[in-house]
């Protein structure tokens, strides 16, 4: 029977943040959990993901539809889930489908927003950890790191990561647009809103220099500077510090305008006119929309930045069909190397091969020294060598013809090695 890849699992697709929090599997359990993945008969090879957005099992098996149900009961342990109630949850991908999710999740393909690189780095680690466990073998280590080739040619090859698709980030990549380098700029912080924290946070995590905090509540504004390294400001006095921001976000619940057009020129005159790039994420909102009139004067709302998020969105997507066509090659490439690793093509192969040597030097040896020798001897020196030849493969193929199926993938991948015999051609 050949070797079958599967994946059995909750994602973020079908799947609740309820049940897949249930399913998960903590740092502390997880070379454990891979310990009881391997005791269960079906499975040759296992590979447990556990992130927030998915819990799957990969494995390689040689009997798909008792490893199936293996996986499922694997999942639904002990008094977390019953099989019945995680079954309209469940995602179960098989042979070539299994693969192909395997590489859309490793190029950020399956993510909640494509193109974002956590997950390669999540999957590398997952990877690593059932390696050291033992619990990945021949067909799941080749699997596991063609997947990582595939999301690096994706990154290279396609545009699929490049655009901002969140408000925040949208902020942070308009602010990296219009200063050529963030990190002699300054931020400044008006009010606490999540948005406007998480584009801080953004801010930080592209170099800028340094965050002012100012917030109604001072104890919060001491908070949040503690937090971004930065200094915090009572909220009345925030005019005082705006001329050393290059960069302000705004995010308050005032009804009004905490940011009038007057002021920002006096704080241009301050600045001598140096650039400011201003980002309201408030509704309603908290910079006078006039603002935008004066020179070296940036301002961005809550809907053009949602717009510039929705524009890269749409790129992505484009971008994200160039790069399904790329994973059909991959799996196609993959594929050609599992279906030559079953332990038949490469006994035939094999044999194939000794045939030809020793045919070939018989025959040299027979049309020069030996030519004189009678129908009958040839016959004889013939079957000699074909039995020399026997002899020899006997051990070899009793190897690649055992039952234990990670064992035998090991063989055949060294067989094919050893004995130089061609592979598909796999990138």
């Amino acid at each position: 029977m050949e070797r079958e890849i599967l994946i059995v699992g909750v994602n973020h697709r079908k799947a609740p943040v309820e049940v897949r929090e249930r399913l998960g599997f903590g740092d502390g359990l997880l070379d454990q959990a891979l310990r009881d993945l391997m005791a269960l008969s079906p499975v040759e090879e296992g590979v447990i993901v556990s992130t927030c957005n998915r819990v799957e099992v990969v494995a390689a098996t040689s009997d798909g539809d008792g490893a199936v149900e293996a996986l499922v009961a694997f999942l639904a342990r002990g008094e977390h889930l019953a099989g019945e109630q995680l079954g309209k949850h469940l995602s179960v991908y098989r042979g070539r489908e299994a693969v192909r999710h395997l590489f859309r999740v490793a190029a950020s393909l399956d993510s909640m927003v494509v193109g974002e690189p956590q997950i390669l780095g999540q999957l590398k680690e997952f990877y690593s950890r059932a390696a050291s466990v033992g619990s990945a073998g021949t067909v799941l280590h080749r699997c596991f790191h063609k997947s990582f080739s595939v999301a690096k040619r994706i990154r290279t090859e396609t545009g699929v990561a490049s655009k901002a698709v969140s408000v925040s980030s949208a902020a942070v990549e308009l602010a990296c647009r219009i200063f050529d380098r963030l990190e002699d700029k300054t931020a400044m912080l008006l009010g606490a809103g999540e948005m406007s924290e998480l584009a801080a946070r953004h801010l930080l995590a592209h170099g800028i220099r340094g965050i002012i905090v100012a917030n109604r509540t001072f104890e919060r504004a001491i908070e949040l500077a503690r937090d971004f390294r930065g200094t915090p400001v009572p909220f009345e006095d925030f005019p005082r510090y705006l001329q050393l921001a290059d960069v302000v976000i705004g995010s308050t619940a005032a009804a009004g305008y905490v940011l009038t057009r007057a002021r920002v020129q006096e704080v241009l005159r301050a600045r001598n006119y140096r650039p400011l790039f201003l980002i309201d994420m408030s509704v309603p909102r908290n910079f006078d929309p006039t603002i935008n009139e004066l020179d070296n004067i940036y301002l961005y709302d809550i809907d053009d930045l949602g717009g510039v998020a929705q524009d890269n969105r749409d790129q992505r997507g484009r971008e994200a069909e160039k790069a399904e066509t790329i994973i059909e090659e991959e799996v196609d490439s993959f594929w050609r190397w599992l279906s030559a690793l079953d332990a038949v093509p490469t006994i035939v192969a094999l044999r194939e091969k000794m045939e030809a040597i020793r045919k070939g030097e018989l025959e040299k040896t027979l049309a020069t020294s030996l030519r004189e020798f009678t129908p009958r001897e040839r016959e004889a020196i013939e079957a000699m060598t074909a039995a020399i030849v026997n002899k020899i493969l006997h051990a070899p193929l009793t190897h690649l013809k055992q039952h234990d199926r990670q064992r035998e993938a090991f063989y055949v991948a060294a067989a094919r090695q050893l004995f130089d015999i061609e592979e598909p051609e796999d990138r």
